[in-house]
């Protein structure tokens, strides 16, 4: 079967493109290969069932740094189409996005289905042809045209772009036909960690800044208990900037957490010292200080091993000196990761250098584009992988339609 572009991978980026490809050439026969039974499975997860589109920053610059891999590559496409391209992009074809606090952008509908019947109406619309169950196994090079294989079927096209994202057989492909892979480790992982200081405490999430010991990673912002150990957005930064060393560490290191982000534990002793004299009559345990979640001053207090019967008036110095060390440097050991929800996230994938990110097209092999996850780009939680997938689609989309 003979295509002008054929697209491996039925995911965000692949249907981007096709339809960007589309509203320029619509004469273009275009098919989208899926190796599974369902086109953008990834989507209808993603964000808990909401689909976290983009982020809402809207300078290159500072977009950019939310990205561990490929954050210097990203300035120049972003500067060509970014969020607030993105968000133009779905509101014409009738989808409105909304801001939440921390930024995040979602349909206003909080459902990735509007996203996904958005993508199958323009793929009718423009009778793009998506195939399901084709798994691909194998794709060359040769006089001129891209000929890919499936468990199925042949093709041809004189086009072909990769959108897999992290697919270690399509990786193995384009090794073989000359690209360099880096090796991917996951990235945008949980901690597991078993501490009784908050085995009790699911659900508790505050604000405090994380270092891992014996790296240079650190990281600030809500930590959320889990009934596995750590999460939230400053354990998933950490994951995403550390991905390679904390997989050098075979997922085993300790952590340091400063509940009192922005405090150092000297500040702390003082304050506690002030509370001792100001309080003398309260309990210690019974009402949390520094605005902190009340179970959590309770678990760290008993951690101090400071009795729950105890009055500030009757705490000795050196319990005042265990309760700041665990308030701004309380250490867990971590013992493995956990992937976080559905979402699924590695670091790795086609060397940055092999692609020109001016069209994302390969610069080993002609006629050949790729965009999303399949390269060595990866960013922090929320919506910024997204936006990697439009913005590299559509700029490869610009040059696929070029003549």
């Amino acid at each position: 079967m003979n295509y002008d572009l054929i697209i491996v991978g039925g995911g965000a980026a692949g249907f981007f493109m096709a339809i960007n490809v589309a509203e320029k050439k619509p004469d273009y026969r275009i098919v989208i290969l899926e190796r599974g039974k369902e086109v953008l499975s990834k989507v209808r997860v993603s964000g808990g069932g909401r689909c976290n589109v983009t982020h809402a920053e809207f300078i290159p610059k500072e977009l950019s740094k939310n990205y561990p891999r490929g954050k210097k590559e990203l300035l120049g496409p972003f500067h060509s189409f970014m969020t607030g391209d993105t968000i133009e992009w779905f509101s014409n074809r009738g989808v409105e996005l909304k801001i939440e606090e921390d930024g995040r952008m979602f349909p206003v509908t909080d459902s990735s289905s509007t996203i996904i019947d958005c993508f199958l109406q323009q793929t009718k619309r423009y009778n793009i042809e998506v195939m399901t169950s084709q798994a691909v196994k194998n794709f060359y090079y040769q006089d001129e045209n891209w000929y890919v294989e499936t468990n199925k079927t042949h093709f041809q096209c004189a086009k072909l772009a990769i959108t897999t994202g992290s697919n270690v057989k399509i990786w193995d492909i384009l090794s073989a036909i000359g690209h360099k892979i880096i090796a991917p480790v996951p990235s945008l992982f949980t901690f597991n960690i078993e501490d009784y200081r908050i085995k009790d405490l699911p659900g508790l999430s505050s604000n405090a800044s994380v270092k891992v010991l014996n790296s240079k990673l650190q990281s600030e912002g809500p930590v959320l208990v889990t009934h596995w150990g750590l999460s939230g957005p400053a354990i998933l930064k950490l994951s995403a900037w550390g991905a390679i060393v904390l997989e050098s560490f075979k997922y085993k290191f300790d952590i340091s957490v400063n509940w009192l982000s922005g405090y150092n534990q000297q500040e702390v002793f003082e304050e506690l010292l002030e509370l001792k004299e100001k309080k003398a009559k309260q309990l210690v345990a019974k009402y949390a200080q520094f605005d902190l979640p009340k179970r959590l001053w309770r678990s760290l207090v008993s951690a101090a091993h400071i009795n729950e019967a105890k009055k500030w008036a009757d705490v000795s110095n050196k319990e005042l000196h265990t309760l700041s060390e665990q308030l701004t440097h309380c250490i867990f050991k971590v013992d493995g990761k956990s992937t976080f929800k559905e979402e699924f996230v590695t670091a790795g994938g086609v060397d940055l250098k092999e692609i020109n990110f001016k069209t994302y097209e390969s610069r080993v092999c002609p006629n050949l584009f790729l965009a999303g996850e399949v390269i060595n780009v990866d960013a922090i939680t929320g919506g910024f992988n997204f936006q990697n997938a439009w913005t590299g689609a559509f700029i490869a989309a610009q040059k696929i339609t070029e003549e």
